[in-house]
């Protein structure tokens, strides 16, 4: 499948974009910890580079939010500290379709034994070949796993700025939100049916609808933000991290968080 149609006017009504005065040059992604300030860039062309340069206006507060957010802002569930965990990283690729903005996600397949049929960014455990974990491993891997997943053409996108690590206790995955601008956008669909269901694009327009926003129950009792767009549910740490980008980016409207959806007892 083509690209779709990506989120809209929620965005532009929830607030006006920050003003960042001139665009940053482009800089390399040497980072101890995401939020850190990078070291000074090497003379090597092909080094992978994060930059907020010639992004649309409307990315503004996201890039502002991924420049300021701590970690504790975003989840309680953090590395732990005596480095357990398998390193791993999601592409939160942001795009433009008919109407507006758009977030792209993928379906995992029913058959898998972790997050089967969950709604979820693309991504996944980081490979030697990617690199060091606390630099550029996690941009390489972001962009090597959506495009094994989703055969999304990596050269087409932008990648912008890197959330703080966070962990899924339940898989002990330590996870690298790697976000991306989808400046040449290429088709993309399902490569390996035994891995994902389908391939899809959200508008950030349903996401900020408050219709489409929801509290998941999971079977022992937690409670978490969801959305139900595109004939899904969207639950568990891809809801979470749209939540918080939502609201540090000044783009969440006020919705009913008594509703609640209980999720399968296999979740």
């Amino acid at each position: 499948m083509t690209r779709g149609a990506r989120d809209e006017s929620g965005v532009a009504q929830a607030a006006a974009p920050p003003q960042h005065g001139e665009p940053q040059a482009p800089y390399e992604a040497r980072f101890e910890t995401p939020y850190e300030e990078p070291y000074e860039p090497c003379e090597d062309p092909d080094a992978l580079r994060v930059s907020s340069h010639g992004l649309p206006p409307w990315l503004d507060p996201v890039v502002e939010a991924a420049r300021t957010v701590r970690p504790t802002q975003l989840s309680r569930f953090l590395p732990p500290e005596d480095g357990r965990g398998r390193q791993s990283a999601v592409l939160v690729l942001f795009g433009e379709g008919p109407r507006g903005p758009e977030l792209l996600l993928m379906e995992r397949a029913g058959t898998l034994r972790s997050h089967a049929g969950q709604p979820s960014f693309p991504g996944g455990a980081l490979d030697p070949e990617d690199g060091d974990p606390h630099t550029t491993g996690p941009l390489r891997a972001a962009l090597r796993e959506a495009e094994e997943e989703t055969g999304l053409d990596p050269s087409g996108v932008q990648i912008f700025g890197v959330l703080p690590r966070l962990y899924i206790p339940v898989s002990e995955f330590v996870v690298t939100p790697v976000l991306g601008w989808w400046r040449d956008p290429s088709p993309v669909g399902v490569v390996d049916p035994a891995e994902t269901a389908r391939v899809f694009t959200v508008p950030v327009a349903d996401l900020t609808d408050p219709d489409h926003r929801v509290m998941a129950v999971h079977p022992k009792g937690h409670l978490g933000p969801a959305f139900t767009v595109e004939s899904a549910l969207v639950w568990g740490f891809t809801a979470g991290v749209i939540d918080r980008i939502l609201h540090f980016a000044g783009w969440e409207r006020p919705w009913d968080r008594s509703r609640q959806v209980p999720l399968d007892w296999r979740a």
